[in-house]
């Protein structure tokens, strides 16, 4: 498959796993946006990235090292490294999401188990 139809679902993933997590703290609405939008976006998945690059196979870094070094639109190289790693991490989300959910499920436990979580 394609790695932007990747990164196109794991976007979409990520969003509704945090989405899911803020449902949970809170019902004012304001709030909620605010937990969402704080993790949804570039620099945090960069971070969230980083967090369990060790953990990652050498195939899951393989393909997110792939999904690092796609182009990017012109509008985002004023963040181009940040907006790089953020598509790397939606490429392996929409790949485990695609192929391997239980694994998927094992890198969500360990982002809850952090303090961006708490």
């Amino acid at each position: 498959m394609n790695l932007r139809n990747y990164a196109h679902i794991g976007d979409a993933v990520w969003e509704v796993f945090v989405r899911e997590y803020t449902i949970r703290q809170t019902q004012n609405a304001k709030t909620l946006h605010k937990i969402t939008t704080d993790r949804v976006n570039a620099e945090f998945q960069k971070r969230m990235l980083e967090l369990i690059w060790e953990d990652l196979t050498e195939e899951e870094q393989e393909l997110a090292r792939r999904g690092r070094n796609l182009p990017i639109p012109v509008g985002r190289k004023n963040m181009q490294t940040t907006y790089r790693q953020a598509t790397a991490f939606e490429v392996l989300i929409g790949h485990l999401y695609l192929y391997d959910k239980n694994r998927l499920c094992y890198f969500y436990e360990k982002f809850k188990q952090t303090e961006y979580f708490s």
